[in-house]
């Protein structure tokens, strides 16, 4: 017995690739500007909780001044998590999300 695809269905799409595509996409760590913090303690805490260089430090804490965000670390969902939750408690305002 054999089953036809459904009529909506393209021959040319391959779904199974699609949700790949979607589910291997890294996820990042934001960390957002605020009113609070010092720059020279958000550098220190990229440089201590992720082992950045200083130059990388200040690079990414420029962009949160800046840009009023940064991406500091991506990977998997889970770490993302962990280092989203670290950057929470270090008293930072942090969000993860899928990257684009």
């Amino acid at each position: 017995m054999s089953v036809a695809p459904p009529e909506h269905a393209s021959p040319d799409v391959d779904l199974d690739a699609e949700v790949t595509e979607q589910t291997d996409r890294p996820w990042v760590t934001l960390v957002w500007n605020d009113p609070v913090n010092l720059m020279s303690y958000v550098s220190w805490v990229f440089q201590n909780y992720f082992g950045y260089s200083s130059a990388k430090a200040e690079k990414l804490m420029m962009s949160v001044h800046r840009d009023g965000k940064a991406v500091v670390s991506s990977g998997p969902r889970e770490r993302m998590e962990t280092d989203t939750e670290a950057m929470q408690g270090y008293g930072l305002w942090a969000t993860f999300e899928k990257d684009a």
